[in-house]
C-alpha cells in the first residue's frame, strides 16, 4: 500500500514572522522531499478539508473556537506569549485539523496503507480549553476522536516523540482506557507536565506513559526506552489505529530542544512503530508537530516519510 502525504500550501498562510513555528518550515520539507523524485511520486498526493465543528468539539469548547476565531477577525497578534497569530490562523488551523481527519479517511478506506499530515500550526499543546505552546486546535486528538465516531475504532495509540510533552492530548484523554497515550520528552521542561507519576486516572488510569528524559540522554538510551514504551502498549492496548505526534525537535542540534535523536534513529522508531501496528492489522497516520532547524528538518521528515513507505 502507497503512503499519502497530505498537505496544502494554504498552511503557509499562518503567518508567524520570525517565531521559531514559521512557514519556512513546511517549504524545506516539502524542498526536500521534491528532491527525491521516486520517493515524491510514490506519494498519494491528499488535499485536506477544513474540520467541521463537531469534530473539534469532540476535544475542544465551543467557547475555545469562538474566542481563536474573535481573535484571528480582530487581528490579534497572540494567543499568548508564545502562540502568535495572523488574521488567516483560524482557518489555517481548522484545515491543519482537518488534514488528520483526512489522513484518517484515507487510512481506513484503504485509500493508502500510512499518511502524513504535512500541517501547521501544531497540535499537541492545545488542552479542551486553551490554545498555547504554538498549538491552537490539537489535531491529533481531533484525529482520534474522528476515527472513533466514524469508523467505530476501538482502541487508538496516540504516540508523541517531541522534546516538548504534549500536555493538552495528555489531557484530553486522561480518564479514558481507549486512547493510550504515550511520551517520550525532555523534563524538566516546557510545559512544566510529563512525570513518570501522571498514569491517567479513573478508567483511563495506566493508559498514559510519559517516560521523562533528561537534556543530553543518548540517543541508544532514549530508543531503549522507547521500546520498552511499546511492549507496554502492547500488553495495554493493542491498536486498530496510531497516531504519531511526530516532534522532530527531538533531534540533536534543534534550538528549542536538549535531545539527541539522529535521522536514523527516527527512521528505526518509525519502522518499530509500523511493526506494533502490522502486528494488530492497524493503520498508521503521522502528523507533524515541532522541529526547528531548518538545516536539517527537511531532510529528517524525508527519513521518516521513508521508513513510512515499509
Amino acid at each position: 500500500m502507497p503512503t499519502g502525504l497530505v498537505y496544502d500550501p494554504a498552511f503557509l498562510q499562518h503567518r508567524t514572522g520570525r517565531h521559531p513555528e514559521n512557514a519556512d518550515r513546511l517549504r524545506k520539507i516539502v524542498e526536500a522531499l521534491e528532491g527525491d523524485p521516486a520517493l515524491w511520486d510514490s506519494l498519494v498526493k491528499i488535499s485536506p478539508r477544513p474540520v467541521e465543528d463537531q469534530d473539534i468539539t469532540r476535544c475542544h469548547s465551543s467557547r475555545l473556537i469562538d474566542h481563536l476565531q474573535s481573535m484571528c477577525e480582530s487581528g490579534e497578534s497572540f494567543v499568548d506569549m508564545d502562540t502568535v497569530i495572523c488574521p488567516h490562523s483560524y482557518d489555517v488551523s481548522r484545515l491543519a485539523a482537518g488534514a488528520v481527519v483526512s489522513s484518517v479517511d484515507a487510512v481506513m478506506t484503504g485509500q493508502v496503507g500510512s499518511a502524513f499530515a504535512l500541517v501547521r500550526p501544531p497540535g499537541h499543546h492545545a488542552t479542551p480549553g486553551a490554545a498555547m505552546g504554538f498549538c491552537l486546535f490539537n489535531n491529533a486528538a481531533i484525529g482520534a476522536r474522528y476515527a472513533q465516531s466514524r469508523y467505530g475504532v476501538e482502541r487508538v495509540v496516540i504516540i508523541d516523540w517531541d522534546v516538548h510533552h504534549g500536555n493538552g492530548t495528555q489531557n484530553i484523554f486522561y480518564q479514558d482506557p481507549s486512547v493510550f497515550y504515550f511520551s517520550t520528552h525532555q523534563h524538566p521542561y516546557y510545559p512544566g507536565t510529563g512525570s513518570l507519576d501522571e498514569r491517567g486516572e479513573g478508567e483511563g488510569e495506566g493508559f498514559n506513559l510519559n517516560i521523562p528524559l533528561s537534556a543530553g540522554t543518548e540517543a541508544r538510551l532514549h530508543r531503549e526506552v522507547f521500546v520498552q514504551g511499546l511492549n507496554i502498549i502492547e500488553q495495554k492496548l493493542p491498536p486498530d489505529l496510531v497516531i504519531i505526534s511526530a516532534g522532530f525537535d527531538s533531534r540533536r542540534d534543534d534550538p528549542l530542544g536538549g535531545l539527541m535523536l539522529e535521522d536514523s534513529d527516527f527512521s528505526d522508531m518509525t519502522r518499530q512503530v509500523l511493526e506494533l501496528a502490522d502486528k494488530h492489522s492497524a493503520r498508521v497516520v503521522s502528523v507533524l508537530e515541532g522541529g526547528y532547524n531548518l538545516s536539517t528538518l527537511g531532510q529528517t521528515v524525508k527519513t521518516h516519510i521513508e521508513a513510512l513507505r515499509y
